[in-house]
């Protein structure tokens, strides 16, 4: 028989399990500290360059996915041109600046992330255990700390956002069409269009170029943790029944975090920085403000 909801709440609120878990947040703050400090040694604001490479690509009217950087490189630009399109005025400032003015931003959203989370003792439980992969990406100044942000908030705008930023946060949409939210559906669409239009407006071949420039050979030679480094096959499988089971879910009170879940994990080129986003998971988008 299945556990309900009361039963795995309550055996988490058991002594021991409650010790387990803080031990698991003081370790993973404290490697997490040791990931901040060692990429801040080795390769500070090392993602950065990528963006800001892009916007200046743009800035000079030249072709945006035609760059000197290979798949391997952290210069490489693989996203959709509206992170670009932001960069151009910070690609104006000298590097090391519009590195800084950057970082302020990430360090910024990462905050508004707890915020939206709630500082009580499950999100910093979380936040402890998730420390390597969160003390990484603050280190490099990676996107994917806006991607958590912008999950976190839930909202239809925010994860049309975060698609336009990375793809696969499309994913997260599962929770509403499991759930039958027709109306979230619709405006996560009319957020989607509107946001294609504005990039084709603003960045016309960037955008018609775009399609045809996302591709598998992309997932490069990396430390990559997802079952595509093991077998193509194998990854679509776990991609087939992460979408079934986070289908099944998205009624229940796992919904979100499931779909969540199945945002991050089922990217081919699956890197340690982008699991922080699993933190977004721990509230559900459920108030009428969320849903804007």
């Amino acid at each position: 028989m299945a556990a309900s909801p009361a039963g795995i709440r309550a055996a988490f609120q058991t002594p021991n399990v409650r010790r387990v878990l803080v031990f698991g947040a003081i370790l993973g703050t404290l490697i997490g500290i040791q990931t901040l400090v060692l990429h801040l040694a080795s390769d500070p604001l090392a993602d950065v360059q990528a963006y800001y490479d892009a916007g200046a690509r743009l800035n000079a009217g030249q072709p945006l996915y035609v760059q000197p950087a290979s798949t391997d490189d952290a210069a490489f630009y693989r996203y959709p041109p509206l992170l670009a399109i932001v960069f151009r005025p910070l690609a104006l400032l000298p590097f090391p600046a519009a590195a800084m003015v950057w970082e302020v931003v990430v360090i910024a959203l990462f905050a508004l992330t707890i915020v939206r989370l709630g500082t009580g003792g499950r999100t910093w439980l979380v936040v402890g255990m998730l420390g390597p992969p969160i003390g990484w990406s603050l280190a490099i100044g990676q996107a994917q700390v806006a991607i958590t942000f912008l999950m976190a908030l839930g909202a239809p705008w925010a994860l049309a956002v975060a698609t336009n930023i990375k793809l696969l946060p499309a994913l997260a949409a599962i929770w509403w069409l499991g759930r039958r939210d027709w109306r979230s559906v619709r405006r996560f669409a009319a957020w989607l269009v509107g946001l294609a239009v504005v990039q084709l407006v603003l960045e016309p071949s960037g955008t018609l170029a775009f399609p045809a420039f996302v591709r598998l050979d992309q997932v490069g030679s990396v430390a990559n943790r997802s079952p595509y480094a093991i077998s193509p096959l194998l990854w679509a499988a776990c991609v087939v029944v992460g979408v079934l089971v986070a289908w099944r879910l998205a009624p229940t009170r796992w919904g979100w975090p499931a779909a969540v879940a199945l945002s991050v994990l089922a990217t081919p080129r699956l890197l340690v920085y982008q699991i922080s986003t699993l933190m977004a998971g721990l509230r559900e988008p459920g108030d009428r403000a969320d849903r804007r």
